[in-house]
């Protein structure tokens, strides 16, 4: 899948998995959960969660450094999916698999329960991702790309902090972001090693998996997703 559909993929599951997670510490009886999901339905919130979900989606193809992802913070991204390539054993490998989902997902709750910096660095660095993946920048401009994009999420962040957004669910957000983009790619002809290191890729039976970025997707997928996600936002953010 291309970098939109997996940032929309991103939002749309967790506008959608939201009430269902912040609904979890009464469904299972374990009010210590609620330390994990804060108050992820707050309109606040419920974006900030849309927007780090989205950027989370992301995270998987930073093992390529060619990638326009790859280029969101210049050589900052650059560095980064030179590094991880080099450790995950190239692109749709240990990346794009459950185990790297949840490796994210523990990390980034580590980093939001302990290491308020390091959290607020991945905070920036999700939403950095997830403007990129959308198409913030100026084309075959790296350097003015990059730059556009650190203003623009320096004034989301600050935006956030200033609604008191709190990111208790931040493990969550970008679990699931980066379980979507693994996801969405076995949708395609090459698939993925979902169970990692476990060397067999999850294909669509009969060959039917989409090719990324043709018609299908540009057409169908990518327009089909962004409707979703708006019309999830209206839902959830509309008063009844």
């Amino acid at each position: 899948m291309m970098g939109h559909s997996h940032a929309l993929s991103g939002a749309a599951v967790w506008l959608a998995a939201a009430p269902a997670l912040a609904a979890l510490p009464e469904t299972l009886g374990r009010p210590e959960l609620a330390a994990v999901t804060g108050s992820i339905t707050s309109p606040p919130e419920l974006i900030a969660g849309a927007v780090v979900c989205a950027g989370a989606a992301m995270l998987p193809d930073l093992d390529h450094p060619n990638s326009t992802i790859a280029q969101t913070f210049g050589p900052v991204t650059w560095a980064l999916s030179k590094g991880l390539n080099a450790v995950s054993g190239g692109h749709r490998n240990m990346t794009h698999s459950l185990f790297f989902s949840v490796l994210c997902g523990v990390g980034a709750y580590l980093l939001a329960a302990h290491q308020p910096i390091g959290r607020d660095v991945l905070v920036i660095l999700m939403i950095g991702l997830a403007l990129r993946a959308v198409g913030i920048g100026v084309p075959r401009k790296t350097i003015t790309s990059a730059v556009m994009n650190a203003v623009l999420t320096a004034g989301i962040f600050v935006a956030f902090t200033g609604l008191g957004v709190g990111y208790a669910w931040l493990g969550l957000a970008v679990g699931i972001g980066c379980l979507a983009h693994v996801l969405g790619d076995c949708l395609t002809e090459r698939g993925c090693p979902v169970l990692w290191p476990i060397r067999g890729r999850w294909l669509l039976p009969f060959d039917i998996g989409f090719k990324t970025g043709k018609t299908f997707e540009r057409r169908f997928l990518g327009p089909a997703l962004a409707i979703t996600v708006l019309v999830l936002a209206y839902v959830r953010l509309m008063p009844v």
